[in-house]
């Protein structure tokens, strides 16, 4: 190989190294910072053709709890990963009393990106998102067995088709 071939390779790796790192596919997180940027959560806007289809099968000492509100499916930005990281102490799954999430302070609070979270009801412990885009996503549910409310939160992702998801 020449060298002016050299060259020209390492300019255009230069170039690219130069680039914003977006996430595959379009979809998902971008940037790394974790301030809140209505940019980051545009994907999650979108329709596709991705479904969810949970249950609630939570167990403590022996007792089952049921849903008790609605389930809520947030995109995973780097916003709400700096959040929820603060809030379950934990990215991927959690089972926090409700009590201990609502006393716990994040970064910047008021920023409002409830237009971006879908919600839905929960029936006999199931419940079913639709028409989502590929991502990746927290889906968030308070639990109860009669006493106080624990929160249920987990990672899941979706890529177009339909996925099982059990809190």
């Amino acid at each position: 190989m020449s060298a002016r071939h050299l060259i020209a390779i390492a300019t255009v790796a230069a170039s690219l190294a130069a680039c914003e790192t977006v996430s595959p596919g379009g979809y998902g997180p971008g940037p790394s910072s974790s301030a809140f940027r209505t940019e980051d959560f545009a994907w999650s806007a979108r329709s596709g053709r991705a479904s969810i289809d949970g249950r609630i099968d939570y167990r403590r000492d022996g007792q089952a709890f049921n849903c008790t509100g609605t389930v809520a499916l947030t995109p995973d930005t780097p916003y709400t990963r700096a959040r929820f990281q603060t809030l379950y102490g934990s990215t991927t799954r959690a089972a926090i009393p409700e009590a201990v999430v609502r006393a716990r302070t994040v970064a910047d609070p008021n920023a409002d990106y409830r237009s971006f979270v879908r919600q839905t009801s929960c029936e006999n412990n199931r419940f079913q998102f639709d028409n989502l885009p590929d991502g990746n996503w927290f889906v968030i549910s308070p639990v109860s067995a009669g006493g106080d409310r624990i929160v249920l939160m987990r990672s899941v992702a979706t890529r177009g088709g339909r996925i099982g998801v059990t809190l």
